[in-house]
C-alpha cells in the first residue's frame, strides 16, 4: 500500500506523489539533448533529489548517466585535490557497479582505466578529468554527470577548481570530449560559491561556473498536480472527498511547495488509518492539517528561523512586507531578495516579491509575534481572559473586537497618530494570536496588504472569520473599506465580516457597532 512521504526521496512504487513525466520531457528535450550545464536551485524539501533520480532513470535507455551525491562524501574527501580525485572516482565505481544497465555503453577497458588512477601516487583534478574526457569520448551513449547536494562542497576550494575543469572542458568540447550534459542540485546558487570562501565584495560573485544555463522548469506543483495525486489516493481508499475542491484548498496554503503539499496529505491520511473520520479529507480536516504544520517542529522552519537570523537583510526585509504592507519589485540582484529567493521563502508574483506560501507567512509572523510577546502588554490581556472568546468550537469575535477597543483604549489611548498607524494592527495580531493559539490559525491577505489596509483571514475549526484592518482616512475611504470587505465576504460566501478601524479623527465614536449592509453584517470596531 502506498502512503504520502515527507521522509527522503518519493518513488512512484512506494508513495503517493505528482506524476513527473510531463517536467522529465521538458528537461530532456530543453536541457540535456541541447548539452546544456546547469543547477536545479531550489529550496529545502523542493523535490531535487527525487526530480535526479527519476530523471536518471528516465535517461538511462539513450545516456550513460552517473549519479552521485556529495552527501556521501566527507569534509575530509575535499582537503586536497588527490583525496577528492579518488572518493570521486570510487563514487562513480560504486553507482556504476550496483546496476548491470548502467554500464551499457561504456568502453569497459576505458572504464578500468578510469577505476585504476584510485591507486595513483600524485591523482590530480587534470588526471582525473583526461580519464573521465576519454571515457566520454569511447562511450557508445552520450554522458550524463548529475551531482546532487553540491552544498557539501560549497567551502571547499578543490570543489571550485572543480568546476574550473569542468567549464574548461565545456568551451572546448569541439578539441576534447565531455560530458554532454551536468546537472547540479542544491540549495544554494553556485554563483554564490566563492562569498562563501572569500566574503570581500570583490569576489562575491566571481564563480567559474558561469556556463551554467537558466534552469527555468517549475517544480512547485499545480492545483492540477496535486488533484491527480489525490485521485490515485481515492481509487485506493474511497473517501469519497471532492479531490477538486480538497486540491484546490492544499494550493491555497501550500503555493505547491511538495513537501508541504505531502505533509498536509500525510497528516489527513494517518487521521484517517484505522478509523471512519469523515472530516479528514474535507476543508476542516485540511485546516487541522495546517495547525499541526504550523506549531511542529520542522526542520524547514528550523532552517527558515536561522536564515533570517543570519542574514539581517532577509529579516528587514519580510518584517517591512509582513507588517508594513511594503511592495517591493522583485530584483534578485539586491541582497536581501536574491537570497530569500534562492532559499525558496519568496518568489515573484505580478513583478513583486511575495513571501512563497501562506504556511511560510503564518510561521514567520508567529516567530516576529513570539519576538515580542512577552513584553506586550496587549497579549497579555487575552491570554488572561481566553475562555470568553470562545463558545464551545466557535470563536466570539464580537467580544474580541469588544475587549480589544477596550483593552487598546486603555493602554495606548493616549499615544500619538503615528505610534498607533505603525503598530496598531501589530498590536490586533498580539491580541488574537494567544486566542486562537493551539486551536486555529490565522493568515494575512496578500493582495489586500497595503500600508492602509490589511485582511485577516482566521481558521478555527472549519470556520472562517474575515477581519478587515484599516487606518481611518474619512468617511468616503472607510465606505469603500466597507464595500471591498462585502465583496470579500462574498468571495468566501460569508454573511458576516468586521471591520477595525484605527482613527485618529477627533470626533471619532470609540466602540462597536453592527451595521447590515446589503446582505451582509458588518461589525466595526473603531479605536
Amino acid at each position: 500500500m502506498r502512503y504520502f512521504n515527507t521522509e527522503g526521496c518519493c518513488k512512484p512504487n512506494e508513495h503517493y506523489m505528482v506524476c513527473l513525466d510531463e517536467r522529465l520531457r521538458t528537461i530532456r528535450e530543453e536541457f540535456v539533448e541541447k548539452g546544456k550545464y546547469f543547477v536545479i536551485n531550489r529550496g529545502r524539501q523542493y523535490g531535487k533529489t527525487t526530480t535526479l533520480m527519476a530523471l536518471a532513470e528516465y535517461l538511462i535507455a539513450d545516456y550513460v548517466v552517473i549519479h552521485m551525491d556529495f552527501q556521501m562524501m566527507s569534509t575530509a574527501s575535499f582537503e586536497n585535490e588527490q583525496i577528492f580525485a579518488t572518493k570521486f572516482i570510487r563514487q562513480i565505481e560504486r553507482y556504476i557497479s550496483r546496476k548491470k544497465e548502467r554500464m551499457e555503453g561504456i568502453d569497459a577497458q576505458t572504464f578500468q582505466s578510469l577505476l585504476a588512477l584510485k591507486n595513483e601516487e600524485k591523482l590530480s583534478l587534470d588526471l582525473l578529468f583526461e580519464a573521465l574526457s576519454e571515457m566520454c569520448e569511447t562511450a557508445e551513449k552520450p554522458v550524463v554527470l548529475m551531482i546532487d547536494e553540491v552544498d557539501s562542497a560549497l567551502n571547499n576550494q578543490v570543489f571550485i577548481d572543480f568546476l574550473a575543469q569542468l567549464r574548461g572542458y565545456y568551451l572546448n568540447r569541439d578539441e576534447f570530449a565531455t560530458f554532454q550534459s551536468v546537472i547540479l542540485a542544491g540549495v544554494y546558487d553556485i554563483k554564490n560559491l566563492k562569498s562563501k570562501i572569500r566574503p570581500d565584495e570583490e569576489h562575491q560573485y566571481n564563480s567559474p561556473w558561469n556556463i551554467a544555463a537558466n534552469f527555468y522548469v517549475a517544480m512547485n506543483f499545480s492545483a492540477e498536480q496535486i488533484a491527480d495525486m489525490l485521485c490515485e489516493y481515492e481509487a485506493d481508499h474511497h473517501t469519497g472527498m471532492n479531490v477538486e475542491a480538497v486540491a484546490g484548498e492544499i494550493y491555497q496554503y501550500t503555493s505547491g511547495y511538495p513537501y508541504l503539499v505531502s505533509a498536509i496529505c500525510k497528516i489527513m491520511d494517518e487521521r484517517t488509518a484505522g478509523v471512519d473520520d469523515s472530516t479528514a479529507w474535507m476543508r476542516e480536516g485540511i485546516l487541522q492539517a495546517v495547525n499541526y504544520i504550523l506549531k511542529a517542529d520542522l526542520p524547514l522552519f528550523g532552517s527558515m528561523i536561522k536564515h533570517v537570523n543570519e542574514y539581517p537583510v532577509i529579516k528587514k526585509m519580510l518584517y517591512d512586507i509582513l507588517f508594513w504592507g511594503e511592495s517591493m519589485s522583485y530584483n534578485s540582484d539586491n541582497r536581501a531578495i536574491g537570497l530569500a529567493g534562492m532559499f525558496g521563502y519568496v518568489e515573484e508574483l505580478d513583478g513583486k516579491v511575495k513571501v512563497s506560501n501562506r504556511i511560510f507567512e503564518t510561521r514567520l509572523y508567529d516567530y516576529f509575534l513570539s519576538e515580542e510577546e512577552l513584553a506586550n502588554e496587549i497579549s497579555g490581556f487575552s491570554k488572561q481572559n481566553k475562555n470568553q472568546f470562545v463558545k464551545g468550537r466557535k470563536l466570539d469575535m464580537d467580544r474580541i473586537l469588544e475587549r480589544f477597543v477596550e483593552h487598546f483604549a486603555d493602554i495606548y489611548g493616549d499615544n500619538d497618530e503615528k505610534f498607533i498607524e505603525t503598530y496598531g494592527r501589530k498590536f490586533f495580531l498580539l491580541y488574537l494570536k494567544p486566542i486562537i493559539n493551539g486551536t486555529g490559525n490565522y493568515y494575512i491577505e496578500a493582495q489586500t496588504r497595503d500600508a492602509r489596509r490589511t485582511d485577516v483571514i482566521v481558521d478555527y475549526f472549519g470556520e472562517q472569520y474575515i477581519i478587515e484592518l484599516k487606518i481611518w482616512h474619512g468617511n468616503e475611504y472607510n465606505e469603500r473599506g466597507e464595500q471591498q470587505l462585502i465583496e470579500y465576504l462574498d468571495y468566501y460566501r460569508l454573511d458576516k465580516g468586521y471591520l477595525l478601524s484605527f482613527s485618529f479623527n477627533r470626533k471619532k465614536e470609540v466602540g462597536v457597532r453592527e451595521l447590515r449592509i446589503e446582505d451582509k453584517t458588518i461589525v466595526e470596531a473603531v479605536v
